[in-house]
């Protein structure tokens, strides 16, 4: 007998999948044909909405982790933060996508982005404010165990702390080379002046490249015990 696949979820769509998934919103986010001034408009938005999507998911990681940390599960913790850093790696990886524009080409499309800008991103601002509660929180669980950044020894890998701490730097690596790859990007792509010209945005993002949301642990790899940095 052949097997009924009517879908059973409310809502728009022929099919459960699309239903779930949303996809007749999904697919229609994008600016319609008679719309785009420049036919990469659809690859130009696809790349920032799908980057918008992973970052959603990198803050909801990262405000768990630091939910976890708060009630002293730093394993779990450790878990979800290694997943948020590949949601980054994966927004990095999809600024190649960016490097088949010409100057030229996004040009022609500025009119149509108006004055926006990738500093307006609300997935980049919940990633920011969920960053720092996290480091908040890590810095509460040491001092709850006497204990401070300095004093973790990396070589000791059955400890959770130093695990979490060690997942935490990679995090910031990632968001770093996130920042890198999209000053490179605003170099090639979007026309920018250099960064050693004053006031010009790059100079903006060169200085974003160097921030880290945990410097304390940063600073600990060059003074902790043992002979292995952190």
């Amino acid at each position: 007998m052949k097997r009924d696949k009517s879908p059973t979820l409310p809502g728009s769509g022929a099919t459960d999948y699309a239903r779930y998934m949303r996809t007749d919103v999904l697919l229609g986010l994008q600016r319609q044909p008679d719309e785009v001034i420049h036919r990469d408009e659809l690859l130009f938005q696809v790349v920032h909405q799908s980057s918008e999507l992973w970052l959603k998911l990198a803050a909801a990681e990262v405000t768990e982790t630091t939910a976890r940390v708060t009630a002293g599960d730093l394993a779990t913790a450790q878990a979800l933060l290694t997943r948020a850093a590949l949601a980054v790696r994966l927004v990095t990886d999809q600024l190649e996508m960016l490097g088949h524009l010409s100057p030229g080409d996004f040009q022609a499309m500025q009119p149509a982005l108006g004055n926006g800008s990738g500093a307006e991103s609300p997935g980049w601002r919940h990633v920011q404010a969920a960053s720092r509660k996290l480091g908040r929180a890590f810095a509460d669980h040491l001092a709850a165990h006497g204990t401070t950044a300095v004093d973790l020894r990396p070589a000791d890998r059955a400890d959770p702390a130093c695990r979490l701490a060690e997942t935490m730097v990679e995090w910031d690596e990632r968001v770093a080379l996130w920042r890198f790859r999209h000053y490179q990007v605003a170099l090639r792509v979007g026309g920018h002046a250099p960064a050693s010209t004053p006031n010009s945005s790059a100079a903006v993002l060169a200085k974003l490249v160097e921030h880290r949301f945990f410097p304390e642990l940063w600073q600990a790899r060059l003074h902790s015990p043992g002979t292995d940095p952190l």
